[in-house]
Order: C-alpha cells, then sequence, then structure tokens
C-alpha cells in the first residue's frame, strides 16, 4: 500500500480515503476486470480491485478538474474563451488516459517483474542446485540465494528465507511464493521442488533436471526470435529505406509534370514520420526478444 503509483495525485492510503464515494461504480466495473485481483497480488499492491478501480477514477477526475481549471483560467484572461469546448475535449481525453494507465499499471509491474525474474531464474536454480548437491541444508541455500545478486530471484527468496524464519514450513512458504509469481517458468520450478520435498526424492537431482529443462526451453526461445527477425528486418528495409526514398523521387519526377509543388514542410513530415517509424520498430524488436541475459 507504500506503492506510489504514476497519475494517482497522493499515496495510496490517502488517494483511498478520496475514492470511497466511487467505489459503487469500481465494484461495477471489477466485474469485467476478473483477472485485477491477480494482478494487483503479483505487483504486490494491497488493495482490493473495487479499491483500486476506485482510486483510478478518483484520479482522472482529480486531473480533468486541475487541467481543464487551468486552461479555463489562462483561457480567460488570453481572453480565448471560444476555445473552451475544445478544452473540454481535451481535458476529458486525457483523464480517460490517466485512468486506462492507471488501471493497466500493475500489468506494466508484472511485465518488468517477469523480465527480471526470467533473466535471472537460470543461474539461481543452477546455483541453489549446485549448493543442495554440495550438502547444503536447503534454507541456507536459500539464504544464501537472497543475498547474491540475481534481480527478483533474490527478492522472492529473501520474502520466502523470512515467512521460514517467522515460523513456516517450507513447503508452504514456497507454494505461497509460486502462487503469486506471474513466472510460469518460476512457478513450475518451485512447485517441483515442494513436490520433491514431500516425496523425500533427491532435490538436488529435481533441481538438476529443472535447469536442463528451462535450458533446453530458452534455447528455443533464442532460435525462434532468430528467425522472427529475418522479416522484421525486411519490413525495415522496405518502410525504412525503400519506400521513402522511392516514393520521394517518385513524388519529385511527378510533381515536375503535374506542376503539383513539393514544400519544404513535406519533407520535414517525412523526417518526422520516419523517426516515429524508427522508434516504433526498435520497440517492437525489444517487446519480442526473450528476457535471457547471455
Amino acid at each position: 500500500m507504500k506503492r506510489t503509483i504514476p497519475f494517482v495525485p497522493f499515496k495510496l492510503h490517502v488517494a483511498r480515503k478520496f475514492a470511497r464515494p466511487f467505489f459503487g461504480i469500481g465494484e461495477i466495473i471489477e466485474k469485467v476486470m476478473p483477472s485485477l485481483e491477480m494482478f494487483l497480488k503479483q505487483s504486490e499492491i494491497d488493495l482490493e480491485p473495487r479499491e483500486y478501480i476506485s482510486i483510478a477514477i478518483f484520479s482522472s477526475v482529480f486531473w480533468f478538474s486541475i487541467i481543464f481549471s487551468t486552461v479555463f483560467v489562462l483561457a480567460y484572461f488570453l481572453s480565448a474563451m471560444s476555445f473552451i469546448a475544445i478544452e473540454l475535449i481535451m481535458s476529458s481525453i486525457l483523464s480517460v488516459v490517466f485512468f486506462i494507465y492507471i488501471l493497466l499499471y500493475p500489468k506494466l509491474i508484472i511485465v518488468r517483474k517477469l523480465k527480471s525474474i526470467e533473466k535471472n531464474l537460470l543461474y539461481g536454480l543452477r546455483d541453489l542446485a549446485v549448493q543442495i548437491k554440495s550438502g547444503v541444508p536447503l534454507f541456507d541455500a536459500m539464504v544464501s540465494i537472497s543475498r547474491k545478486g540475481y534481480g527478483k530471484i533474490s527478492e522472492e527468496f529473501g520474502i520466502c528465507v523470512k515467512k521460514i524464519s517467522t515460523g513456516i514450513s517450507s513447503t508452504d512458504a514456497l507454494e505461497d511464493m509460486a502462487l503469486i509469481n506471474p513466472s510460469l517458468n518460476f512457478r513450475r520450478s518451485i512447485w517441483q521442488m515442494v513436490n520433491s520435498i514431500r516425496s523425500g526424492t533427491d532435490l538436488g537431482n529435481t533441481l538438476e533436471n529443472v535447469v536442463i529443462t528451462i535450458s533446453n526451453e530458452q534455447r528455443i526461445q533464442i532460435k525462434k526470435y532468430g528467425s522472427q527477425l529475418n522479416p522484421l528486418a525486411m519490413m525495415y528495409m522496405m518502410l525504412g529505406v525503400i519506400l521513402p526514398s522511392l516514393g520521394i523521387t517518385f513524388l519529385i519526377i511527378l510533381s515536375s509534370f503535374s506542376g503539383f509543388a513539393i514544400t519544404t514542410a513535406f519533407f520535414w513530415l517525412i523526417l518526422i514520420i520516419l523517426i516515429l517509424f524508427q522508434f516504433a520498430f526498435v520497440g517492437i524488436v525489444k517487446s519480442r526478444r526473450p528476457s535471457i541475459e547471455v
């Protein structure tokens, strides 16, 4: 509940008090967003779905009031009251954008957490397997992992170690860690550890098999990513290099016959479009890249 969220004007425990009048609307919207509860748990936001939705509604109303009133005062002093309708529409659009962003923010946190986990999962489990096979007790091995630089993996094991230190059994603590974790590979690995502990089989061999399985899956992901780069490179060549150069040449030749004038602003527009395309293309390539540290 101490987490701060972009575009929420106050800390969550304060915003929750202001958002109480919107709880009824929050309950209605909650029915069409059944996955929000799990998203909030996985993103470690200690709020009920209706409370979080109500905070999003309150924040959008708050920013609508601030933006519209500020622009209204400026328009009044600048004698531009004829643009009130446009200001109203722009304020409404921005408030809706803030509302949607706040609703999607838990999923954004989960995506970041998932990338950190997937990036360090293989190394963390391999380290854990080596320690277990060397005779280190499971609790001591988890303490060691929690103190090393494995990102979210170390944080997850640190939370698990604290629960075990308070008297919770290791299997229950591991299950709790797996239930709210967004990574399928991490959950599957922890559940196999739990099953191995309960059945009395060799935990070291179980972890070693898990590491081999995840390693093979990551190789498949890398090969799949490599096969996707070829059509992406072709698309970049067509839309980012060939089409603009040939298109400009064709328009220049066409303008010489038709008398259609090509101004400097036209070339600036093409340049802006190409820059936006470059950023979008880089984003597409990064989004498809598997979260694997090599």
